[in-house]
């Protein structure tokens, strides 16, 4: 068994959630090999407004398990791979923040980080490794 590293929101508390990609109407959860990989992915998770996800180990045939019961995708992330976010985010959640109420039908407003600033960022984080 091979220990993985995947991003949770709200990780051990009765609504979490596990972070997924939507591929056209598939989900995917990313297992990264390493947690530095993990980690820069989620700061660039959060410089797009996403709540701050944390990182957990898992051994990957409990996440692959996971996925195949809920019919989702995997992908394994390999070590020193800088996986970026993708530009667009899922307004539609499964969870939500805790201590904030589910949104009442709006959508998200756009992130306020220009794609200039986004670009910024993902240069300092890819001057991390």
């Amino acid at each position: 068994m091979a220990k993985v590293y995947v991003l949770l929101f709200n990780a051990r508390k009765e609504n979490e959630g596990i972070h997924t990609v939507q591929m056209g109407d598939r989900n995917k959860i990313l297992m990264f090999e390493s947690e530095d990989d993990a980690t820069r992915y989620a700061l660039l998770l959060e410089a797009q407004d996403f709540p701050a996800p944390t990182v957990e180990p898992f051994d990957s045939e409990e996440i692959e398990a996971f996925c195949q019961d809920a019919d989702y995708d995997w992908e394994l992330v390999p070590d020193g791979q800088l996986a970026i976010p993708p530009e667009q985010n899922v307004d539609d959640i499964d969870w939500q923040e805790e201590g904030k109420s589910q949104p009442t039908g709006e959508p998200d407003s756009p992130s306020d980080l220009s794609s200039e600033e986004l670009d910024k960022i993902r240069r300092k984080l890819e001057g991390l490794l």
